[in-house]
């Protein structure tokens, strides 16, 4: 199993510089072992970390500053919001982030849901259906432009003339994409057909969610195996090494690949070299 990191706050103790301290917890994150580093893409911090107003740094200019002072974690949203930038200008942010990580990037990417941020930046937030159409023909830009496709692209919402994507990315055959979400009927049967990997939440619907992955796969042809299953869980402040193996053990049980722990309190003390403590036992730990 590999154990990953989101940092959904930027809020540090008064005084901290934000730079210095997102730095220093991107570089002990790498050097705790830990697979993987994720933010949010918001521009608002979301109600249920804090109020709007608190710090939010934009996504994939952290994970860009991340990989400056990193060696060997891998790096991602979780997750960007498909209407937020147009899908051949975020194909050559992630394929940028990957080549001057060395290979090390992710795209995460959702149909989008926090209307606030859309409305008070001016960006557009369509009905949830055409986040789900954008959603779609954004991946398929993606798949397109990382197969060194050229040819125009025209869809409902997107057109292309020429997708060139030069540099090419260095991870082949693309930067894995993951999809965040548990619905059943679209954002599950788009993981089947176009991601390398799901984010669901640490849940009780979790077993049915991934049943309903299993079942959207069979109709894709698409092997179930081939999908990573990432999970989000969020530990307590004062979470213990101990704790967090109690969870990914159980998680590991239910099929879960990647658990990626959720730390607010990451800029405290000790919050992630605990986590690197728990790598070494949750790499033994194998899904039934």
């Amino acid at each position: 199993m590999r154990i990953g990191i989101q940092l959904p706050s930027f809020s540090y103790p008064t005084g901290s510089d934000i730079a210095t301290t997102f730095a220093r917890i991107a570089r002990e994150a790498d050097e705790v072992g830990l697979h993987s580093l994720w933010v949010m893409d918001h521009f608002f911090q979301i109600g249920s970390v804090g109020k709007p107003e608190e710090p939010m740094l934009e996504s994939w200019s952290a994970l860009a500053y991340a990989a400056a002072v990193t060696k060997r974690i891998t790096l991602g949203t979780l997750v960007t919001g498909a209407v937020y930038r147009h899908p051949g200008v975020l194909v050559k942010t992630v394929t940028t982030l990957d080549v001057l990580s060395g290979g090390r990037a992710w795209l995460g990417i959702g149909a989008a849901w926090y209307e606030e941020e859309s409305l008070g930046l001016g960006v557009p937030f369509p009905p949830l259906a055409e986040r789900f159409e954008r959603l779609e023909e954004t991946l398929r830009i993606a798949h397109q432009m990382w197969a060194g496709d050229e040819s125009p692209f025209k869809g409902t919402h997107y057109q292309l003339d020429r997708p060139l994507n030069s540099p090419s990315t260095v991870r082949r055959p693309h930067p894995p994409i993951l999809i965040g979400g548990g619905g059943e009927k679209k954002t599950l049967r788009l993981v089947a057909k176009y991601a390398d990997a799901c984010n669901l939440f640490d849940s009780p619907e979790l077993p049915r969610k991934l049943e309903v992955l299993r079942e959207h796969c069979a109709r894709e042809g698409r092997a179930y195996s081939e999908i990573e299953k990432t999970v989000v869980s969020a530990l307590p402040g004062d979470a213990t090494a101990a704790q967090a193996v109690d969870v990914c053990g159980r998680l590991a049980e239910r099929g879960i690949d990647h658990v990626i722990f959720s730390r607010a309190t990451a800029h405290e003390p000790g919050a992630v070299t605990m986590l690197g403590g728990v790598v070494e036992q949750a790499g033994a730990m194998t899904h039934s």
